[in-house]
């Protein structure tokens, strides 16, 4: 396991990632949430400069276009982002884990050698659909089909939820399909879907609560054909394979929601020691101070929570555990920290051009988008044996 998890001390090209990635959020990022934020829309400029730096492509090898990096410097990037904007730290990280990571993990060598490379620049993205009408973590409820016909997968069938499934530079969306059907069991598989294709719709974008600069849709296949090929990893393994990379995913969203956690007290810091009542600032009121102590904390418990799960992933060891244990911890802690921070706020709290009335409303899909908290308890109440 590396050694920074017991020091505490960060190698130096960690450190250097995050310091750089920092300084991008608040001189890029930070200038532009708030507008992209109010008009919904997604910010392209940004996204282009994340990917001038890379980060699309850090936990990929060089010979498939990435920076050669690993998952965890990925997070260090998505907690440094989510600092100042979810919306987009998601796109990175759906980006990342949802679009290229499958292909990554499960590919073959001419998948790879045709995705990888456009989707680690960031000059393209990929979308995963798992999500229906129906069901999510259900594998049973899944409805969307594909039958083969002539070398071809004919895709029929809907999914809600999808992120960075909409945009201008949209090129890929792998979707979880029924292929066929053991003794009443059925047989779910990943295809990869190019973009546009014939018969494949995305619907208007939703109207959400938060993360407003995200793109995301709902999806419809009417007889989509794709050549047999495009199947990813072996027919029925698609549901346990998504299911790998949700484990993943949920270390990295727990990284972005420390960021969250830990953007609510730096902004309350500053924010408390600039606002005076009852003749001082209104840090040295200890009901004050004493609420923002409480939500470094959370901060702290939560990064400590991905780092370990990050630490266990990278020596190759089992991390199903420490990963739901992480999302589950840093998920509430950034909720719970937006809550507070919006009071300490006052009535600036609820203006949506700060920050924190941003991450009040952002932070609650982080309780449910990769697997809810209570299909994190689930998953931690199994791997300790109950």
């Amino acid at each position: 396991m590396p050694d920074f998890l017991a020091t505490g001390a960060l190698p130096d090209e960690y450190q250097q990632l995050a310091k750089t990635v920092r300084d991008f959020a608040q001189s890029v990022v930070a200038p532009v949430a708030a507008r992209h934020d109010a008009e919904h829309s997604f910010p392209y400029e940004v996204v282009a400069g994340m990917a001038d730096m890379g980060l699309f492509g850090l936990p990929f090898p060089e010979e498939y276009g990435g920076m050669g990096g690993d998952y965890f410097a990925l997070c260090l990037a998505l907690e440094e982002l989510g600092k100042v904007d979810q919306s987009v730290a998601i796109t990175l990280e759906a980006g990342v884990s949802l679009g290229a990571m499958p292909v990554y993990r499960f590919g073959t060598q001419a998948q790879k050698r045709e995705w990888l490379p456009q989707l680690a620049s960031g000059r393209a993205l990929g979308a995963f659909g798992l999500t229906e009408p129906g069901g999510g973590s259900d594998a049973g409820a899944t409805r969307t089909t594909a039958e083969l016909d002539d070398g071809h997968w004919v895709i029929n069938g809907s999914k809600q939820f999808i992120t960075n499934s909409g945009t201008d530079i949209t090129k890929l969306v792998t979707v979880t399909a029924v292929t066929g059907d053991w003794d009443g069991n059925k047989e779910i598989s990943s295809i990869m879907i190019p973009v546009p294709a014939p018969g494949l719709t995305v619907e208007p974008a939703y109207d959400k609560v938060g993360w407003c600069a995200s793109d995301t849709h709902p999806l419809s296949f009417d007889d989509v054909r794709v050549p047999q090929e495009n199947l990813l990893g072996e027919r029925g393994s698609g549901y346990a394979n998504f299911l790998r990379i949700l484990d993943e995913g949920r270390i990295a969203i727990a990284a972005l929601s420390t960021g969250a956690a830990q953007g609510c007290v730096d902004e309350c810091v500053k924010y408390s020691q600039e606002r005076e009542a009852f003749g001082k600032p209104i840090s040295r009121h200890q009901a004050i101070a004493f609420t923002i102590a409480r939500m470094e904390a959370r901060a702290h418990a939560a990064r400590t929570a991905y780092y370990d799960a990050a630490a266990l992933m990278l020596a190759g060891k089992p991390f199903k555990k420490q990963a739901a244990i992480a999302k589950l911890v840093a998920s509430e802690a950034a909720m719970d920290n937006a809550r507070d921070a919006t009071q300490i706020h006052g009535g600036y709290g609820f203006m949506n051009e700060f920050t924190v009335a941003r991450h009040y409303r952002d932070s609650k899909i982080l309780e449910i988008g990769e697997g809810t908290s209570e299909v994190q308890l689930m998953v931690i109440a199994r791997e300790v044996g109950l």
